[in-house]
């Protein structure tokens, strides 16, 4: 009997999403002469019994295959809702429309609510890793994150010129959550002087003291501050502004720095804010991001005609590896190691990185 294989994409969106779904109905077609069937916004495709059918040229413009290159998601997404709360409604929307396996496509949160339904429903169930914030468990790279990193690298590069035209500290505040991967990696590959990650304390004196340097040591009169999202407030806020409340990390952190560099430097410095905000999940996706898509996809097909289940696919050393979904939702998410090499090197370039 021919599998009917469902594949959803769930939470927020990012570059590959789209070139994942490709290689998924082309290996799945070609090799297994399987019915693919894609669920539309996620859980909710299948709390409304809702199926979309995937061909290997269904969607081809005059010959043209739009999906490698195209950004977000042509089945649609949500990151909201309360799914758990409807569980059975959902497993049984697996049950009507048949299918034998799902693939799903998503961060380690809407995994570990897919993966609850999976054991509670008995789905054959296997997972494939997308986040611009590259903080699920067990894997060195998600679909999305070098895009993302490359446009936030992008954006460096042309607020670098507006900073020095004008003698100015420019802020960039970028995504992350509670992990610093994005900030880190685009910081140093777009030429930050200063990286504020949430894994790492840090001290506003300090970053004046940096940004004084540059300028009277080595006549640099603008600075780059890369800010993630996700930062605690300084442990020396309070002395240099005096202020008597204090923002919540992921609520205004690049603004907060902005005013506290302001508040603390004796020259006086001009500093504009820029928050980057969802252009980082926007984009053609990368050509890197293109090829762990197909990899992925790849690899899961193979997984479901395997018969495993509840297993993720992961990018080791290299290549492909196969790991057990449960240990990864178990150690994500995964947060930027303090005592990296990417953090070495940040400090071995002269970028003031915290303490």
């Amino acid at each position: 009997m021919k599998q009917r294989v469902g594949i959803l994409t769930s939470g927020g969106d990012c570059p590959g999403l789209n070139a994942a779904i490709r290689a998924v109905i082309s290996h799945a077609t070609l090799t297994y002469d399987w019915e693919v069937v894609g669920i539309p916004y996620a859980t909710r495709g299948l709390l409304e019994r809702a199926s979309v059918p995937l061909t290997m040229h269904g969607l081809d413009l005059r010959g043209l295959d739009p999906l490698l290159n195209m950004g977000g998601t042509i089945l649609g997404s949500i990151n909201h809702g309360d799914t758990l709360a409807r569980a059975d409604e959902v497993i049984a929307g697996y049950r009507e429309l048949k299918l034998d396996a799902l693939i799903v496509i998503g961060g380690d949160g809407s995994l570990k609510i897919v993966d609850h339904l999976a054991k509670q429903g008995n789905w054959q169930l296997i997972a494939i890793p997308k986040t611009i914030d590259n903080d699920v468990a067990l894997t060195e790279r998600a679909i999305g994150f070098d895009t993302a990193v490359n446009t936030i690298t992008d954006a460096l590069n042309r607020l670098a010129f507006t900073a020095a035209s004008h003698d100015r500290v420019m802020v960039v505040e970028v995504m992350g959550r509670s992990a610093g991967h994005l900030a880190l990696q685009a910081g140093i590959a777009g030429g930050s002087d200063v990286i504020l990650i949430p894994e790492i304390d840090y001290s506003i004196s300090d970053i004046c003291q940096h940004i004084d340097e540059l300028r009277d040591r080595w006549n640099r009169k603008f600075a780059m501050v890369m800010v993630a999202e996700g930062i605690h407030p300084a442990k020396d806020s309070l002395s240099c502004a005096g202020q008597s409340s204090l923002p919540t990390p992921g609520h205004g952190m690049g603004q907060y720095i902005a005013d506290q560099i302001i508040n603390c430097d004796d020259h006086l410095v001009e500093v504009r804010v820029s928050v980057l905000g969802y252009i980082q999940r926007g984009g053609i996706p990368s050509a890197l991001d293109r090829l762990i898509a197909a990899a992925f996809a790849k690899v899961a097909v193979d997984l479901v005609a395997q018969g495993k289940s509840r297993q993720m696919v992961a990018w080791q050393n290299g290549r492909v590896a196969v790991v057990e979904l449960e240990d990864v939702l178990a150690q994500s998410p995964l947060a930027v190691d303090p005592h990296s090499y990417l953090v070495e090197t940040a400090r071995a370039l002269g970028i003031y990185i915290g303490n």
